[in-house]
């Protein structure tokens, strides 16, 4: 396959040679294609989605690192101020990776998929959420902003099925009647949400990007988010603040272990097989 080569050069190069050249191959625009119609994917989809592109595209070419592979495209993609992100879902630190658009908000990005009233009312659930204190804005209180939203009416029946249109496309996370924002959100918008809630917005004192949901210290309110409490306190028995050193008073979540989770998810495929079968 005929690669594609872009030279990206800054003006202090101008007289000499590119600062950096991406080769983007049928490989990569595949990968790339692929990953901007799923929006989001863990790190095993983008792994399995890597291979099945090589395998597609150049069965006899050796697989390149995933990270290697990545800032392959985003040095590329960095002229048009997209980038292929990496981040930790908020709850139990899985990681995922997103087609992330610098030059826009996400909110402005999602345009394409929302009418003005739709875009409007995740608006309002956004405030919602960054403005609550744990990270989760109940149905009732989004739903009770309807009649302030702009553009053409929304019943609230109809306002439900926006909702859950925004969990499907990856936007929002629904759990037991609250929602907050899907890891998707937060790797797109974080820099929206700092600018546009400055008062509101909570950071986390481990990793230092914005946060959600996490746990909080009583005594000197900073917040971690979970898989940074987990990975921070994972060898202590006794955990104590970061900041003030006081007890923390929380349960300590689990680091997430992806061979672990392989190990599930195999044994979870053999018992639905072997109920397949004996069906």
């Amino acid at each position: 396959c005929k690669p594609t080569t872009i030279a990206l050069v800054s003006p202090s190069d101008m007289q000499g040679s590119a600062r950096r050249v991406g080769t983007m191959t049928d490989v990569h625009r595949r990968f790339l294609q692929l990953l901007m119609t799923h929006g989001v994917l863990e790190e095993w989809e983008v792994k399995r989605l890597q291979k099945h592109c090589y395998k597609v595209h150049d069965r006899n070419a050796t697989v390149d690192k995933l990270e290697d592979f990545i800032n392959n495209i985003n040095s590329v993609l960095e002229s048009l101020y997209i980038e292929i992100k990496k981040g930790v879902t908020e709850d139990d630190g899985r990681p995922i990776y997103a087609l992330v658009n610098l030059a826009t908000t996400s909110v402005s990005k999602m345009a394409t998929d929302f009418a003005e009233n739709e875009l409007d009312l995740f608006r309002k659930a956004l405030e919602l959420i960054v403005d609550s204190e744990t990270g989760f804005a109940s149905s009732t209180n989004i739903l009770n902003l309807v009649d302030q939203l702009k553009g053409k009416k929304m019943r609230k029946k109809e306002a439900e099925q926006v909702l859950q249109k925004f969990v499907q496309s990856k936007w929002l996370i629904e759990k037991e009647g609250e929602f907050t924002l899907h890891g998707r959100a937060i790797l797109e918008m974080e820099q929206f949400i700092r600018e546009t809630y400055p008062d509101a917005v909570k950071m986390c004192n481990i990793c230092h990007s914005l946060l959600i949901q996490g746990q909080s210290c009583e005594t000197c309110g900073i917040r971690m988010h979970l898989p940074c409490v987990a990975k921070y306190f994972q060898s202590t028995s006794e955990p104590r603040c970061p900041h003030c050193n006081d007890y923390w008073p929380h349960d300590i979540p689990e680091v997430f272990d992806p061979e672990k989770e392989r190990e599930a998810g195999v044994s979870k495929s053999s018992r639905k097989s072997l109920r397949t079968r004996q069906h």
